[in-house]
């Protein structure tokens, strides 16, 4: 049964009233990051974003876009990566943050993979079955587009809420027969399962996803230099891998360390590397995304979410939560 995202949000945002020293009095930035491959893991490992914007920042991992949204409701962090579903859930209940930058638009880094030996062949042959997924996130709005695409309801299947660590130990366990999942656990589950369908596939059927960059509005204001230079290593290394990709190989310098500080093997980041795209500075500020799209897919999220139980109240227009003015600084020339 998957439990509500709702409740333990509210919890953390009652509390985050109480905090005395907002997290950017301090003079280390925390930003907050999932840990799966994507080129700025690269630029974060040359200290490249230290450099540019003169933060101490200190990169935390976070297991979920549910996590993330209580670090950033409490004032724990101020910059994160997040999800486009947990972005949507987290803006309908009243985070103050806004959306500044697109990560990566999600393909197959995020995917099913059922369990070899579950007996799952087909879509149908799901019902019945436990699939895990981390609640809240990307992976799981993926989950419920492709149940909603083959028909099957929350009664027909069982939706287990866990973290990427948790499914990996269930996984080896045989305690559950398919997963939602990104990388790099994807590619772990897939020693011992078969790829079902991925999110760029069900993104194709009217369910996409992807990951932005979240800012909390206050520190955005403040340190308006400090987010433009952010913004503007985040477009070198990602215009970097579009236009050079076939040098980001397994024995590349970017590879290795992007290898090296998520603890995967360069092989497995290369292919990773290749299961989303990746906007540059022109692309950031198109119609497409921060001009419009994004604003448009929270919405559709929204509505997704609440008519499935997930969110008590989808607001009529999500555009104050997406903020094109840093990027479109950053582009300029």
């Amino acid at each position: 049964m998957i439990h509500s995202i709702v409740k333990p949000l509210l919890a953390v945002l009652a509390a985050g009233l109480t905090l005395a020293t907002p997290a950017w009095a301090q003079k280390k930035v925390i930003v907050g990051n999932f840990g799966d491959p994507a080129p700025f893991e690269a630029a974060a490992a040359e200290g490249r974003f230290n450099k540019a914007t003169g933060w101490d920042i200190e990169w935390r991992k976070f297991n979920s876009g549910a996590e993330v949204n209580a670090a950033m409701a409490s004032g724990a962090i101020v910059i994160s990566e997040l999800g486009s579903v947990p972005l949507a859930a987290g803006a309908s209940q009243g985070v103050d943050y806004q959306l500044f930058l697109i990560g990566k638009a999600i393909g197959a880094s995020e995917a099913l993979v059922v369990r070899n030996g579950a007996g799952i062949d087909k879509p149908a042959d799901l019902k019945g079955k436990k699939i895990a997924v981390p609640v809240g996130s990307t992976a799981h709005f993926s989950l419920m587009g492709a149940l909603r695409m083959w028909k099957l309801g929350d009664k027909d299947v069982q939706v287990v809420g866990m973290s990427p660590p948790e499914i990996s130990a269930a996984w080896s366990q045989n305690a559950v027969d398919a997963a939602f999942i990104w990388e790099p656990a994807q590619s772990k589950l897939l020693l011992n399962g078969k790829l079902m369908i991925t999110a760029g596939e069900v993104g194709k059927a009217g369910y996409p996803t992807f990951n932005g960059w979240v800012v909390n509005t206050k520190f955005a204001q403040d340190n308006r230099a400090g987010l433009v230079a952010f913004i503007k290593v985040m477009n070198e290394i990602n215009e970097d891998y579009n236009k050079n990709t076939a040098k980001w190989t397994a024995d590349s310098v970017p590879v290795k360390s992007i290898a090296a500080r998520l603890g995967t093997t360069p092989k497995e980041i290369v292919n990773d590397l290749a299961g989303a795209t990746y906007p540059g500075a022109a692309e950031q500020i198109t119609p497409e995304w921060l001009g419009g799209g994004a604003a448009k897919f929270m919405k559709s999220t929204a509505d997704f979410l609440k008519s499935a139980g997930r969110i008590n109240n989808a607001a009529d227009d999500y555009g104050k939560f997406v903020n094109a003015d840093y990027a479109k600084a950053a582009a300029a020339k």
